[in-house]
């Protein structure tokens, strides 16, 4: 198949298109980042803010499947910079479909949403029948987004997944992810010298569900089996294995045998827990977390932070 990957440099993207470049398709990968892609993956520059270039683009290559993962994703930023994340993540989307409502024949889309439009659901694990309840600009950004994509679906004119995904972490050997504003990130940062403490929020006891970046590029490749024209649908991507702050210094630390340097401030204003109830997905596709144990994720963030640079963003 034609696969076109928006945000193919980013951490989760860049996993996405060489996932499905290693199982033999032809994939393209839609990038603004001079930074290089998988082996197998043909470079198209572009931004998606630029609607003609978008429309060229999809126009030249005709994708039958296209896994939309180019984003601006820091959840606290959305708040101090909220058109941002709406010119990026709405106006983007909208441009992107706006070329594939143009396509000759429907695509089969698979957009990159996030656990972020629930909000903070008192209820866990969180399941899809869940009243989306966004409490940022970022996810009510994605869900504006994905509901964009349903209804363009609603006429035919491609078929829609959105995988909500929880907290993806771990890495690539020579990709890991340099995002240090989100926590394992930057508890490797820690770890191996390059930042000087990790700031944590309250007492450490708040839970995340955190999903191996390996395991959720499997999970694009498995939503291109259950999409169809005419049709959207939304599933949750997670671990469904319940992970505290604590949990994961504590992890780090047994890994490598040296203690973190960590500091606590007053909590934050943010959701006690967030874990996903992924049991739709996992019976529509088969699909499983089986990379997602902590100390696979980690131990597999900490090689890939000794072994080479990322970009750090979609």
């Amino acid at each position: 198949m034609r696969v076109l990957v928006t945000g193919a440099s980013g951490f989760v993207g860049y996993a996405v298109a060489r996932r499905f470049a290693e199982v033999g398709h032809e994939v393209h990968g839609l990038t603004r980042r001079a930074s290089g892609l998988p082996v197998g993956v043909e470079r198209v520059d572009g931004d998606l803010l630029d609607e003609i270039s978008v429309r060229k683009t999809v126009a030249q290559i005709e994708p039958e499947v296209v896994c939309h993962l180019a984003a601006v994703v820091r959840v606290r930023e959305s708040r101090t910079d909220p058109v941002k994340y709406w010119r990026t993540n709405v106006g983007g989307t909208l441009a992107l479909l706006d070329a594939l409502a143009e396509t000759r024949t429907p695509s089969k889309v698979i957009l990159a949403s996030t656990c972020a439009v629930y909000g903070e659901p008192a209820r866990q694990p969180i399941r899809e029948d869940a009243r989306p309840e966004p409490s940022t600009p970022y996810g009510a950004g994605k869900l504006a987004a994905d509901r964009a994509a349903a209804d363009l679906a609603a006429t035919g004119a491609i078929g829609a997944v959105s995988l909500r995904s929880f907290n993806v972490a771990g890495g690539l050997p020579g990709h890991p992810d340099r995002d240090e504003s989100r926590l394992i990130p930057k508890v490797v940062a820690v770890a191996q010298g390059r930042a000087p403490e990790l700031v944590v929020n309250g007492d450490g006891t708040t839970v995340r569900d955190y999903v191996h970046v390996l395991d959720m590029a499997d999970a694009f490749l498995a939503a291109v089996g259950v999409c169809e024209p005419g049709t959207w649908q939304p599933y949750n991507v997670g671990s469904g294995r319940r992970t505290s702050i604590v949990d994961v210094i504590a992890t780090t630390e047994r890994l490598t045998g040296r203690p973190l340097t960590v500091r606590h401030q007053v909590a934050a204003a943010e959701p006690p827990e967030l874990t996903a109830d992924s049991t739709a997905f996992q019976q529509a596709t088969g699909w499983s977390a089986r990379r997602s144990g902590l100390d696979q994720i980690i131990a597999d963030a900490l090689e890939a932070g000794r072994s080479g640079d990322s970009p750090d963003g979609g």
